[in-house]
């Protein structure tokens, strides 16, 4: 075992954040701290870790990324026959959470998960790369004893589209909105006295957020 591990240590001290900070709305602060996010990583800013649960009740995480902010939530996109798809379909209860080191902050958002309509999911499957489209048709994700063919899959699906103009999105690809129920907004300090403020729904018709400080 690496001992250094346990020697590790790193003062959180760039930042703090204050009541006075906090806009009446978690979603104006989350755009704020992904913008501040992209600056310092263009590339992965909007990468976040999607935990969900099985019908068994183990848990699962694994990285996704954030696609847009909506009235509703927060929207992401994959195979609805995925392990995380499969997981959402008998509990669609999840988190996600976002570490930005640069910034010393992390945000979890705590919520229900449903799919997008069609017309947003064909929407979003036409702007990507066609590599990525026929990537979607293409994988199997999360099966085993699958991946050796499937070169001979990217094949035949580029063979079948080969005079399609525009290729369509297959049924079991498309996106997910999480709606948020609680986010907490997570500012390192020294000696791991953290500044954490949690929003939750007070009233969803009309946007109101009860908040919460919570101890570190």
């Amino acid at each position: 075992m690496n001992t250094n591990v346990q020697k590790v240590r790193k003062d959180y001290a760039k930042r703090e954040l204050k009541r006075d900070d906090l806009p009446n709305s978690p979603v104006e602060l989350l755009e704020d701290w992904l913008s501040a996010a992209e600056s310092t990583d263009p590339d992965d800013y909007n990468a976040m870790c999607l935990s969900s649960v099985d019908e068994t009740g183990k848990p699962s995480s694994r990285i996704v990324l954030l696609r847009s902010i909506t009235d509703q939530g927060i929207r992401f996109f994959t195979n609805y026959e995925s392990k995380k798809g499969r997981d959402i379909a008998v509990n669609e209860n999840v988190c996600v959470n976002f570490f930005w080191r640069d910034w010393e902050r992390q945000v979890r958002i705590t919520g229900v998960a449903s799919r997008c309509t069609p017309k947003v999911s064909d929407d979003y499957f036409a702007s990507r790369p066609r590599a990525s489209q026929i990537g979607a048709w293409t994988s199997h994700q999360s099966k085993s004893n699958v991946e050796p063919k499937i070169q001979e899959r990217i094949k035949d699906a580029i063979e079948s589209f080969k005079d399609a103009e525009v290729i369509p999105r297959p049924d079991f690809w498309g996106g997910y909105d999480l709606s948020i129920e609680t986010i907490e907004f997570w500012q390192g300090r020294p000696s791991r006295l953290h500044n954490r403020w949690r929003y939750r729904i007070k009233n969803e018709s009309e946007g109101a957020w009860n908040v919460d400080l919570l101890d570190p």
